[in-house]
Order: C-alpha cells, then structure tokens, then sequence
C-alpha cells in the first residue's frame, strides 16, 4: 500500500502559504507531510488536514542540515510513500541597510532562504528520477526579479534559489520532473501583516493581499498541468499591486 501512497512534501509549513498548499494537496488525496524546524508548531495544521478528511505527517526538521533531510527524505519514502510533489517555501525576510549589515545574518539568510533549498531538491530529485516522474516548486519573491534598497541579503538569496530552480528544470525536464517557479509578489492575508501592517492588511475587502488558499490553489495547479504545457515561472500579486 505505501508504493501505491502520492506524498506531497512542504519544506516549511508555517500558518499561511506553506499550509494552506499543504492542505490543498491532502484535499487531492495527497499525503501531506510537513516540516518546521520546531514540530510542536504543526499540530494545528495537522489537526486540520485530519479534521478536513486529510491524511498529514509532522516533522521537526532542519532544513540547512544535510543529515537530517536525508533521514527526512529517506523515513518519508520508506515508511510513508514515494514523494510525488515537493514545495520548498521557506523565506527569511529579513531587511537591513547594507551600511548595517552583519556577515553572520547575510549568511543566515542564505542558508534559510537558497542553501535549504539545494540540500532538500537535490535529496528529493535523487528519488524521482528513479521514478523519472514528480513535480519540484520553490517560493520565489519580487526580490529575486530585482533587489531592493535595504535587501541586499534576501534578494541575493532569493536571486539564487530562482537560479537553482531554472538550472534544475532544463536538466530534470527531459526526465519528466516539473520544476518551477512561483514568484508571490505582494502582502499575503497573515497574522504578521494583520498587526504590523494594518493599513495594507485593511486592502484585504478590496482583494488587495494575497489570499494563502488562492496562492495554494495555483501551487496545485502547477502541479496538475500536462507535460506538453508545463509553466517554469508563474508570478502572483494582488490586481492593485505595483510591479
């Protein structure tokens, strides 16, 4: 029965974007196994998966640590079922001048938001394309279209894992792995933009901030599409947002 499971693995479920794709996918029949680096602060979302029908899997893990996303990877496809969609979506936005700056925290920041995002597909697409099927999807942001004043470090971390996923779908599509790309490019309906951005999150009436199931919505989509029309780099933003 395990080889006969579809696994959908979210590399940084927190309580907005990366849970909502998770239960998007459990409602498709998906295992949803997720990931934090602190398990405890997925048992709300796994309580909802479950209560919505869903079949869903925590995980304390991190991401930066080659060893542990092997033992991730490897107790996922053995015990579980082979992973058929993966969603790296882990952010570190973080903004400092470039006069302020700290070696240690522009590091940080790679590591959370590019690094994590090699170690995690690399282990992932070792298993698919034994396959030689599954679907790979990384988080992107405005920032790694262009850096902004005050940036430098998520655009420079963001501008990699763009990178990385463009070098990855040239050389895994002709082995029928879809990768791509989703650029989110506004404020997303959080509790983080609800209390320090109340003015932007007031827009929210007016459909002027991302909705986490519209987002997760397009996330499946991807997914779903037939390989003669796959899509590398889908952008997502609010109708009244500047770009």
């Amino acid at each position: 029965m395990k080889d006969n499971n579809k696994v959908v693995l979210v590399i940084g479920a927190g309580d907005a974007t990366g849970g909502a794709i998770a239960r998007r996918f459990a409602r498709e029949g998906y295992i949803a196994c997720v990931t934090r680096r602190s398990a405890d602060k997925l048992q709300p979302l796994l309580d909802e998966i479950r209560a919505e029908g869903g079949q869903a899997h925590g995980f304390g893990s991190d991401a930066r640590k080659e060893e542990e996303v092997a033992a991730l990877v490897e107790q996922i496809e053995s015990s579980i079922g082979p992973i058929e969609a993966f969603v790296f979506n882990i952010g570190a936005n973080v903004p400092c001048s470039i006069l302020e700056e700290t070696p240690r925290k522009y590091f940080k920041i790679w590591e959370m938001a590019c690094f994590a995002g090699f170690l995690t597909a690399q282990a992932v697409a070792r298993r698919m394309v034994v396959r030689e099927r599954g679907t790979i999807l990384f988080t992107g942001a405005t920032a790694g279209l262009r850096g902004a004043a005050g940036f430098a470090a998520f655009a420079g971390a963001k501008h990699g894992i763009r990178a990385l996923a463009q070098s990855m779908a040239r050389e895994l599509g002709p082995r029928n792995i879809h990768v791509a790309h989703v650029v989110v490019d506004g404020a997303i309906d959080t509790a983080f933009i609800r209390d320090s951005f109340p003015e932007r999150y007031a827009l929210k009436d007016q459909d002027g901030i991302l909705d986490p199931g519209h987002i997760a919505d397009n996330y499946w989509h991807l997914h779903a599409q037939p390989r003669d029309a796959w899509t590398f780099e889908l952008d997502l933003r609010p109708w009244m947002e500047r770009w």
